[in-house]
């Protein structure tokens, strides 16, 4: 018997992608499945939509009349899930249709430390067009060399490199964190940083994702409120990485962390975001490091007038 995998899929506003979405869920070679369907309050007729999709199927579906953020809507699913293994689906993604079996297959093939598999993914646009590759633009940008596997932790406190959709979750790992914290906009650091900590994660160098990039997603509006809020967040969770981080190498890990976050908030203008960081980076003894970007953001313009 395989054992039993728990896809969560939430939807806020998807409608235009849901039917692709869940017919990649529905061709799914792994055949032992829990699905459990949220829609975080849409205003699009995305409920409608599933609805019409998972007629006569057995799939559990919770309809939000009012929005109450992705963190809190996934743990209400979570708390359904029986499944050993934790998928977190946005129902604007695309599985590949041995997404399910092989992550399983990768665990069974690693420790029994390992918490996490995750695998590369291209990215699509609104017609599903392929515009770019997960890992192949981390490693022309020069963000990594290879994938990291393992003892992740340092790693994920330096730079982004898992691509979340991909992710394929022991169930013990989501219950010793508590779920998602749900005081925070966005949960994919957090997660990275809270569950590295004590648990490996193992990569499969294979596309079995493809992550649907939109103009209204948060990455793509720095500028806007809800940017705002995803630097709030990052710093909250750069303060548990503060209390999580055990070595010298560690924290030296976090600084390089926390002088990018403070840089990005200089940038974007958030002046007391800044001063926040200014003193984790302090506390954490990367002072040198401030004094270079505090010229290179704050002194050096000024002198050539720009």
């Amino acid at each position: 018997m395989k054992p039993l995998v728990t896809v969560i899929g939430i939807s806020f506003n998807h409608a235009a992608f849901i039917e692709e979405a869940l017919n990649s869920l529905f061709s799914q070679s792994y055949e032992s499945l829990q699905i459990i369907l949220l829609d975080d309050g849409s205003g699009d007729g995305s409920a409608a939509k599933i609805e019409e999709l998972i007629a006569g199927r057995e799939i559990e579906f919770i309809h939000h009349k009012t929005n109450k953020g992705y963190t809190a809507t996934f743990n209400e699913g979570f708390r359904k899930a029986e499944g050993d293994f934790i998928i977190d689906f946005a129902l604007d993604d695309v599985m590949k249709s041995g997404f399910i079996a092989k992550s399983i297959d990768r665990f069974e093939q690693a420790s029994e430390q390992t918490g996490v598999v995750f695998s590369n993914a291209d990215f699509i646009n609104e017609q599903t067009q392929v515009t770019g590759n997960h890992t192949q633009a981390l490693l022309e940008k020069g963000m990594i060399s290879q994938v990291p596997q393992g003892d992740v932790f340092s790693m994920i406190l330096r730079r982004y490199f898992v691509c979340t959709p991909t992710m394929v979750i022991r169930r013990r790992v989501l219950e010793r964190l508590g779920g998602y914290d749900e005081s925070l906009a966005y949960e994919d650091f957090d997660f990275w940083v809270r569950s590295a900590r004590y648990v490996e994660y193992a990569y499969i160098n294979e596309v079995l994702m493809q992550k649907r990039l939109l103009k209204t997603s948060m990455s793509a509006n720095r500028h806007l409120h809800h940017y705002n809020e995803l630097m709030a967040s990052v710093f909250q969770v750069c303060q548990k990485a503060f209390q999580l981080c055990k070595t010298d190498a560690e924290l030296a890990a976090l600084g390089e962390r926390l002088n990018y976050e403070y840089r990005q908030c200089l940038k974007y203008g958030a002046i007391s975001m800044a001063q926040k960081y200014r003193r984790l980076i302090v506390e954490s003894g990367n002072s040198r490091s401030l004094k270079s970007f505090a010229f290179r953001w704050l002194v050096a313009p000024k002198m050539l007038g720009r």
